[in-house]
């Protein structure tokens, strides 16, 4: 007995390597999983792989995480026989993702998708114990191929087409799954500068923005105004949006991007974007209503990850094509003049999504890890 326990506690800090660079709907789930392999395991060392022209290098050394860089490589949308030969780019890649994992001694390589996770995988195969993530229904290359050896397979939905799969959800950062959003609202008002009374929509294309989303929410700036709405809308760092001011009404807040997504939810009544995986996840956690925009481009996972949400009467869901200033003016005035109508789809979202995600994972990786 005191053999077991004096083994258990001698155990050695395990090193987690997770790989989800790119855009925030890989990075945002790597760092949730990070949080938790670190509240389970205080003495675990986490390390991230990502890539110079990936976000990660603006959202991970800020979560006070290690990043260590290999060069990007480009994905085909479906395998080819380049790809089966390992070109110059991605062996030259691989061979560096290798030597981080050498050097900072990797337990095990969590994968999350995108380009930095394929060549993550194929130098840990072999050599690592590897736990892929994935967050669509409809999974993109890296995850198809790491799947092939990996030890454990997590998905975000059931029916996803991987191998071996165990449904956990999506990891969300505890900032969000534990939101008060009513306790924190006047705050969030306060901090973005915001009418601390009015009905509030939040806007948002991603971490980058939507141009389309720019466009039609901008341009129903006076009807919004004249209703009574407060807009928060974050056009993306590389955007510009001038809205025209209307003295007397809600103000209509431009920011380039949402450092505080908590805030930004505690401040609204309702959300229009884009319904990437996180982001559908993290309205529904949050129990905002919303009108979805699906990117209008890809294999139609952003629809697909908004459909749970429109079937339970949550959200709206918009074609990119049909959004237009008239069309924002139409779906949004007439929900948020209308707290009978806010409540019963904020209802609506409650109990959707799994909350423990980031646990759940976390304790899969540490038992992958052993």
């Amino acid at each position: 007995m005191t053999e077991g326990v004096t083994s258990a506690v001698a155990r050695p800090a395990p090193t987690v390597v997770v790989a989800g660079g790119g855009t925030a709907g890989h990075i945002e789930p790597a760092m949730a999983l990070a949080d938790a392999v670190k509240r389970l395991r205080p003495d675990a060392k986490v390390i991230a792989l990502g890539t110079t022209k990936g976000l990660e290098n603006e959202l991970v050394p800020p979560r006070g995480y290690p990043l260590e860089l290999i060069p990007p490589v480009p994905l085909p949308r479906k395998p080819t026989t380049d790809l089966l030969r390992l070109p110059l780019k991605v062996r030259d890649s691989v061979r560096q993702a290798r030597e981080v994992l050498d050097r900072v001694g990797a337990d095990v390589v969590v994968g999350f998708g995108g380009y930095v996770s394929l060549p993550a995988y194929l130098a840990a195969r072999g050599r690592v114990p590897i736990v892929v993530h994935e967050a669509n229904k409809s999974p993109g290359l890296a995850n198809r191929v790491g799947a092939r050896f990996a030890k454990r397979v997590a998905v975000a939905v059931p029916q996803t087409p991987l191998p071996h799969a165990e449904v956990v959800g999506i990891p969300l950062r505890r900032s969000i799954t534990t939101l008060d959003r009513a306790a924190l609202r006047a705050k969030a008002r306060e901090h973005f500068e915001l009418d601390p009374d009015a009905p509030t929509l939040l806007v948002f294309g991603g971490s980058q923005g939507a141009r389309s989303i720019n466009n039609a929410v901008s341009g129903a700036a006076k009807e919004l105004a004249d209703a009574g709405i407060g807009v928060l809308h974050a056009h993306g760092p590389k955007n510009t949006l001038v809205v025209q001011e209307f003295p007397g009404r809600p103000p209509y807040v431009p920011v380039p991007y949402l450092e505080r997504m908590d805030l930004a939810y505690a401040a609204a009544d309702m959300v229009l974007c884009r319904s990437g995986a996180m982001t559908a996840a993290e309205v529904s956690a949050v129990g905002l209503p919303a009108v979805f925009v699906p990117l209008p481009i890809g294999n139609g996972e952003q629809a697909t990850n908004a459909r749970p949400a429109v079937d339970a009467g949550a959200a709206l869901l918009v074609d990119d094509a049909d959004l237009t200033p008239a069309k924002v003016a139409e779906l949004v005035i007439s929900r948020l003049t209308d707290p009978g109508e806010l409540t019963k789809m904020s209802a609506a979202a409650v109990g959707m999504g799994h909350r423990e995600a980031d646990e759940v994972l976390a304790k899969i990786v540490l038992e992958a890890a052993k």
